[in-house]
């Protein structure tokens, strides 16, 4: 039976039976790992309260092999975020992060940037930078980081130099990249940004992290986000769960509701 270390994250977990709670961490060492915490509902559990969504801690679990699941045996908290969790908006971003993370990755293949951009977002978040700039500025560099970067210096389809003029640029998520007035007429489903988005899309992918989630995005913002919920959906197959929590959150509350992103 293999034993199995390493600092980690919990992005999901979900009942199993009457006590116990089947936990999917992203870890440093190993990356995604699922396993099934034995009596963790218990009011004596050992895990204490420590395997709520997106706290950061040491992951000790041991592997028979003879399952995709494996049995964690102490998860010893490194530092909660629970910050993170204490509002609305904060929550519904990092658990977005968090399911792309988890349905975007395959198990047990190690990711040491998209583990470093995860924890470097939640504590942005957690320092106060604004929730859906992080959000914009991690989808940006995970989905890159994990092979799946939108073309956006030349159309997808015929190759021509993207185009530069004031008007919306045609973005095809399908086909992997922007698309010329020419393809355009062609290719349905098309998704249509202001030059800026493109332009800032362009940039999130350079500046240094702190630079990144500081920059005022302005309308590009909402545009990004859009595009990266368009664009995850593609690559799962089906719109994210934590998006529809996000969309909520941002009709119903009145402080977001009556903000212009800036």
């Amino acid at each position: 039976m293999a034993l199995g270390k390493s600092a980690a994250v919990v992005i999901g977990s979900f009942p199993l039976g009457e006590s116990d709670r089947i936990v999917t961490f992203f870890s440093r060492e190993y990356g995604k790992v699922r396993g099934v915490a034995k009596a963790a509902r218990r009011m004596r559990s050992r895990f204490s309260g420590a395997l709520e969504l997106l706290t950061l801690g040491q992951l000790l679990f041991f592997d028979a092999g003879r399952s995709d699941l494996v049995a964690v045996d102490h998860f010893d908290v490194l530092h909660p975020f629970d910050r993170v969790r204490d509002d609305l908006e904060r929550l519904g971003q990092a658990a977005w992060m968090a399911e792309c993370v988890g349905r975007l990755t395959a198990d047990r293949d190690p990711n040491a940037a998209v583990y470093g951009l995860l924890l470097r977002a939640l504590r942005s978040v957690e320092g106060g930078a604004p929730p859906r700039r992080v959000a914009v500025v991690f989808g940006v560099r995970a989905i890159e980081a994990l092979g799946h970067r939108l073309r956006t210096d030349a159309c997808v389809v015929c190759g021509r130099r993207a185009p530069t003029g004031r008007g919306p640029v045609a973005l095809d998520v399908e086909a992997g990249g922007v698309v010329c007035a020419g393809c355009d007429v062609a290719t349905p489903d098309v998704l249509r940004l202001e030059p800026a988005s493109v332009a800032a899309l362009r940039r999130l992918r350079t500046m240094a992290w702190a630079e990144a989630t500081a920059a005022r995005l302005g309308r590009a913002e909402q545009e990004l986000r859009e595009l990266l919920d368009q664009q995850v959906a593609r690559l799962i197959g089906q719109p994210t769960r934590t998006s529809h929590f996000v969309r909520e959150v941002e009709r119903f509350s009145p402080i977001l509701g009556g903000r212009r992103p800036v």
